[in-house]
């Protein structure tokens, strides 16, 4: 695994013009590695593939990783980063720098002097993560599996009287039981006229006969995440909101028919905002359609109106538009994707029939 995604890096080094990355984003550490820990160091030499940790994890390292070189570091790591780099005493070394802040900028800067010349770089491993291997997909079908069962068990168990809190940890609960890490990310559990917050974390409210309740949830399971949104009603909803569930689920499933590769994350995002747009709710549609997913739960592309990000097949995104209205409540649905070489295949396969619990 490791390997063929260094000699990917390697190579987007050399189109640079570098000749050493350090990796300090544990994401990205885990992508390129395998390792599952929460500390240490990749260093990409022309010739070398380090993996810098300290004493805690040096079993685990040799355990987990494959075909890197473990070196156990100095107190300040940028001290033995310094020692393994190409001589010559200008090594240009990227690093991440939507990773790194400008203290440590700073400290690896001064421990640095004379043996390289730092150069801000950014997504060079996020690049190779947009498009996801075999391998992957089929642990995000299993994370995108788990959100289906999840939404399943907690439609036979929510109903009125119940607060937000108490679904999310119930919908936690089932997730971490079978398997999942946690959940990919707060739980959004938002009923009646909270609905209408396209974030409405779970909170204290109690769920009411009338209301609408948007479901926003994954599973985080073996380093892959899931994200899935559906939207219920618990008793009879206001007309009203009906009429919105099915604008979205018309504009959902319109995206889910014409996505395919080469086009751009502006046109996927059209897809669903002229549908809404045309049937008056433009202005309550106030997110983008969607975003990639795979080891964070918002990675690239963005299915956004600012997005020149062009689609290719592996690539795992999210197709989620929604309208809110305030004081009433919102809609909002929600699919994993991964984009193939004629169109796109659900990895999210929950019903979409507005249900009525």
């Amino acid at each position: 695994m490791g390997n063929n995604r260094v000699s990917k890096l390697r190579q987007a080094l050399q189109d640079r013009g570098l000749e050493a990355m350090l990796i300090t984003s544990g994401v990205n550490r885990r992508y390129l590695t395998g390792f599952t820990g929460s500390s240490g160091y990749v260093l990409i030499t022309p010739d070398d593939s380090y993996f810098l940790t300290d004493f805690r994890y040096m079993t685990q390292a040799a355990d987990q990783t494959d075909g890197f070189k473990i070196v156990e570091h100095a107190p300040r790591f940028i001290d033995t980063v310094r020692s393994l780099l190409p001589g010559g005493g200008s090594a240009l070394l990227g690093f991440e720098q939507d990773d790194v802040t400008y203290a440590a900028y700073a400290a690896y800067a001064e421990a640095l002097e004379g043996a390289a010349k730092l150069v801000p770089s950014s997504k060079l491993v996020e690049d190779l993560r947009m498009i996801k291997d075999d391998s992957e997909l089929e642990i995000m079908q299993r994370a995108a599996d788990l959100a289906d069962d999840t939404f399943r068990h907690i439609l036979g168990i929510v109903k009125p009287g119940m607060t937000e809190r108490d679904v999310d940890l119930e919908m936690e609960f089932y997730m971490r039981s079978r398997g999942a890490t946690s959940s990919s990310f707060d739980t959004i559990v938002a009923s009646g006229v909270r609905s209408a917050m396209p974030h409405g974390v779970a909170s204290g409210k109690v769920i009411e006969s009338g209301d609408l309740v948007t479901f926003d949830f994954g599973a985080l399971l073996d380093g892959y995440c899931s994200d899935l949104t559906r939207t219920v009603a618990v008793g009879e909803a206001a007309p009203k909101l009906k009429e919105i569930y099915d604008i979205v689920l018309e504009a959902q499933l319109h995206a889910l028919e014409q996505i395919k590769p080469g086009m751009t994350g502006r046109e996927c995002d059209a897809l669903t905002r002229d549908i809404i747009t045309r049937y008056g709710y433009g202005e309550y549609f106030g997110h983008s359609t969607g975003h990639g997913l795979g080891m964070e739960v918002h990675e690239w592309p963005r299915l956004s109106k600012m997005s020149d990000d062009i689609l290719q097949p592996g690539m795992v995104v999210t197709v989620e538009p929604g309208i809110y209205l305030p004081g009433i409540g919102g809609v909002r649905i929600e699919d994993d994707v991964v984009v193939t070489d004629t169109g796109v295949r659900r990895l999210t396969r929950s019903s979409k029939e507005y249900t009525v619990l």
